[in-house]
């Protein structure tokens, strides 16, 4: 992993439904303009991911019609089951776009005698 900075002034922690001490931690970094999602088990940092602060809108907009989707109908009645309704699939953003992919280095695996 790269360096672990400490947490900026703007940033939170999310847990993780899972527990276990499982993390995320987000943080916006101004001198790179961008937002980092990394995620945590315990004291140790187990991936993270740079978004540009210019995508941060996208995310935000989504974030929210999941959040608007995931909420109880208005007068729907509460602690009674509901039937699953079925997803509707809609594509959120161009994921075709080679361009934007970068090949990732070939890393030489370990050898182990």
């Amino acid at each position: 992993m790269g360096e672990v900075l400490p947490m900026p002034g703007v940033g939170d922690l999310f847990t993780d439904l899972r527990g276990d001490d499982r993390m995320m931690r987000v943080s916006y970094h101004p001198e790179r303009s961008a937002v980092v999602l990394s995620l945590w088990r315990g004291a140790v940092c187990r991936g993270s991911f740079r978004l540009a602060v210019e995508e941060a809108g996208r995310l935000r907009a989504l974030l929210e019609a999941i959040e608007a989707r995931a909420a109880p109908p208005a007068g729907a009645a509460v602690g009674r089951e509901a039937a699953p309704e079925a997803a509707e699939v809609v594509q959120t953003g161009d994921v075709s776009d080679a361009a934007r992919r970068v090949a990732l280095p070939v890393v030489p695996a370990p050898r182990v005698a």
